[in-house]
């Protein structure tokens, strides 16, 4: 029983983080805490000697810090890392480096939230930790995309889609960032995307992918109108919905979350608002992720005559989000990652 557990090595310059990690992680029996380290240098040695399963890493330490840690966790020995970040932008900033060298994952170091909310905390550090540790997934640096333009026509004629509506959580970000940079400059509806990620997280991650991309990115604003060929993505903390106008524009809208959902952006909000604007010609893709956010919003794309595509069990960091649709019988389409963006330009 003993040697089922999930190994987890704890690396924080805080010895009252280190602490409050060891002992939320080693409360649960599928857990065992196989070490603790203090700096970068520390870590590296460890992950070596006593081969965990999976390392929670902080990004600010002494030393050596946590990016320099994790590259060379990546070269020496791959396994699956969970950052530790500050919610700053620039705790931002760098998290988003960490995921494209490698990371699976974020996990917010936010020490007011700590007393408050320690049982949600504790819950969502358990649950993560469990999910990624028994996947076995070794991950990767993300080679920079080339661009592979698939063999078709140019897009004409009558379209019987009109939006595309993706939705992500854990691994979304590296799924993404192999995704969007293959849509070519013409691309000729518009997509809406929403990623768990917190409110400092998604301007900064929304302008890495407009810098590796073709088609234009940005964090959407309330008031946006959807263009063809420009990506909106939808803010940490809030709700993107969608109406609209008058001048059979369609305008986008930020609502602030009122306890309806336990993500904020919600893909089902957004999917669901989406395709009341666009029944029967919203196409719905859902990525990796935890749980089940997606699932209704699916549902009611493909109930008004829209298109579903799921990312396959191989290639999702966690099976959760698209394992859902999956079940439940709503895929059109089940692909591997590699293969999602030729299918969402072939349905266009």
């Amino acid at each position: 029983m003993h040697n089922n557990r999930i190994k987890v090595l704890i690396v924080d310059d805080s010895a009252f983080m280190r602490n409050v990690l060891t002992k939320m992680i080693a409360s649960d029996h599928d857990f065992r805490v196989v070490g603790t380290a203090r700096d970068g240098v520390e870590a590296v040695d460890k992950v070596l000697s006593l081969r965990p399963d999976i390392v929670t890493l902080d990004v600010e330490m002494p030393r050596m810090n946590g990016i320099e840690a994790l590259k060379l966790i990546m070269d020496k020995h791959p396994l699956p890392v969970l950052m530790v970040s500050s919610l700053t932008t620039e705790g931002a900033e760098t998290t988003l480096e960490a995921l494209e060298l490698g990371a699976v994952d974020f996990i917010p170091k936010n020490l007011a939230d700590l007393s408050v909310n320690i049982v949600k905390i504790k819950e969502h550090l358990l649950n993560m930790l469990k999910t990624i540790g028994r996947r076995k997934i070794v991950p990767g640096r993300r080679v920079p995309t080339k661009y592979i333009v698939p063999k078709r026509r140019s897009f004409d004629g009558q379209r019987k889609i009109s939006v595309v509506a993706i939705g992500s959580s854990t691994g979304g970000p590296r799924a993404l960032q192999e995704i969007l940079p293959q849509l070519p400059e013409n691309f000729p509806v518009p997509v809406v995307i929403s990623q768990h990620m917190p409110r400092n997280f998604t301007g900064p991650f929304a302008e890495r992918l407009n810098q590796i991309s073709r088609i234009r990115i940005k964090e959407a604003e309330d008031g946006d109108i959807l263009h063809p060929g420009t990506v909106l993505l939808a803010p940490g903390g809030s709700h993107l919905k969608a109406e609209r106008t008058k001048a059979i524009e369609t305008v986008v809208r930020i609502t602030p979350d009122n306890g309806e959902s336990i993500y904020k952006p919600s893909v089902d909000i957004m999917m669901e608002h989406i395709c009341a604007v666009f029944p029967g010609r919203t196409l719905g893709v859902i990525l990796t992720g935890m749980g089940h956010d997606g699932l209704e919003g699916m549902k009611k794309i493909k109930a008004s005559g829209g298109r579903t595509i799921a990312q396959n069990e191989d290639t999702c960091v966690v099976y959760g989000m698209p394992k859902a649709v999956i079940d439940a019988g709503i895929a059109d389409k089940v692909v591997p990652l590699e293969e999602i963006s030729g299918e969402i330009i072939n349905y266009v």
